[in-house]
């Protein structure tokens, strides 16, 4: 019996298959990868993780593989300059390095910093167990064609006891080309026993374009390593970009995440956080605006597997005109995570009677002793505090994004680089 053709979007991408590295795990794992999304093909609004998120429209276009001349691309440095930021820089654009925009000559000692690609060549076996992790559910089809067609990303080593002073700044930029193209990014990064760093994740706009960017990274932090992390999501408007972002803490290790979702056609964001060792902590401050007709998906898995773990996510979403917010937060205290103490929060304004936010708040609880709270809620501007402004001669659109911003500075008032938290913070003024 004659197979159904595949739709344009997989068709498209079973035509990527990247060359061979000359590393025969990795060919055959990228093989693998790419003959099970093909099989498997997109997944669907059937299944649970992605019940608000359809991907009908994706799957009726066909991307180019990869830029040929994204090496040589005119780029304004301005695009991705971020006030407060100025150590060192790897830069990509449509998913290729350039050396030219990257700052990579002055690396504090016990810093790695270079791109994937580079990191294989040089000494693939390390690197084996990281990116041979498999993902055997369906919908996991992004990550599995991450998997198969990611030719570079960020290979990122902070060594034992080493306290990078700047923030380390990783750049993704979509330029304008002659066709939409799909690119492919994965990242490892790894902080030693004891080490501490900032890290800006900055995914922007080099001019109009609609790729399609797929980005999955694995970080892992070992004991009482610190890591302040900054991810600010501002893609182009007609792009698609899909990201999961694993993090792995050790015992007594701490991570904070800063994240703002705020561009792309379809941006979806599954952050995955494992407290593997005692005492570990975690807290994430997050904003998604959506605007237009965009469609933003947060997908936060927060799991306790140790004594004494902690974490703590706040989450504020707007969505604005004909645009629609997904959030899904999700805790699980695993058996034995006793003396464990969770929360997370998600408020949502609607700013239009045609937007729509989705949040689901899940908790799941298998052991003793252990805090928890959860809890999400959607509303509108309050019209006692708009009526007060517009008595106070603010007009109303002015009055509406004063209100908005305030609703969601929240998220960024801990963050300890000023000059970074007041530029982030200019961002959220709809």
């Amino acid at each position: 019996m004659n197979q159904p053709a595949p739709v344009p979007f997989v068709a498209s991408l079973l035509e990527a298959r990247l060359p061979a590295s000359g590393i025969a795990w990795l060919d055959a794992l990228r093989r693998e990868h790419l003959d099970a999304f093909a099989a498997a093909g997109l997944p669907d609004t059937r299944m649970e993780a992605w019940k608000y998120t359809a991907l009908r429209a994706l799957g009726q276009r066909r991307y180019d593989a990869g830029d040929a001349l994204a090496a040589t691309r005119a780029v304004d440095p301005s695009a991705f300059a971020l006030p407060g930021v100025d150590g060192p820089r790897l830069v990509f654009v449509n998913g290729v390095f350039r050396a030219d925009l990257s700052a990579l000559d002055e690396l504090p000692a016990g810093l790695a910093l270079q791109p994937l690609s580079q990191a294989l060549r040089q000494d693939a076996e390390p690197l084996r167990f990281v990116l041979s992790r498999h993902e055997p559910e369906r919908g996991d089809a992004f990550v599995r064609l991450n998997a198969a067609l990611a030719a570079d990303g960020v290979a990122l080593k902070v060594a034992a006891g080493t306290k990078v002073a700047t923030p380390v700044h990783l750049v993704f930029l979509g330029a304008p080309a002659d066709a939409d193209l799909a690119w492919h990014l994965r990242h490892v990064i790894e902080l030693g026993e004891g080490a501490e760093l900032a890290l800006v994740e900055h995914h922007a706009a080099g001019g109009e374009q609609s790729h399609l960017g797929t980005s999955v990274g694995d970080i892992r932090l070992g004991e009482a390593a610190v890591l302040r992390h900054v991810l600010l999501q501002n893609a182009g408007i007609g792009s698609s970009l899909i990201r999961r972002s694993r993090l792995h803490l050790g015992a007594r290790s701490q991570a904070t995440l800063h994240v703002l979702e705020l561009g792309g056609a379809l941006a979806r964001h599954e952050l995955r956080a494992e407290l593997a060792g005692d005492g570990a902590r975690l807290d994430t401050r997050g904003v998604f605006m959506p605007h237009g007709r965009q469609h933003i998906d947060t997908q936060l898995a927060i799991r306790h597997q140790a004594l004494n773990t902690a974490s703590d996510s706040v989450w504020r979403g707007v969505a604005d005109q004909r645009a629609r917010g997904v959030f899904r937060g999700a805790i699980l205290v695993a058996p034995g995570a006793d003396g464990s103490d969770a929360s997370l929060s998600n408020k949502n304004l609607l700013l239009s009677g045609q937007a729509e936010i989705d949040t689901k708040p899940e908790l799941e609880i298998y052991a003793d002793e252990v805090k928890a709270a959860h809890g999400a809620t959607v509303g509108q501007l309050d019209e006692r505090s708009l009526f007060y402004l517009r008595s106070r001669g603010i007009p109303q659109d002015e009055a509406r994004a004063l209100l908005t911003a305030a609703f969601c500075r929240a998220v960024l008032d801990d963050l300890p680089n000023a000059a970074l938290r007041e530029h982030l913070a200019a961002q959220l003024v709809v």
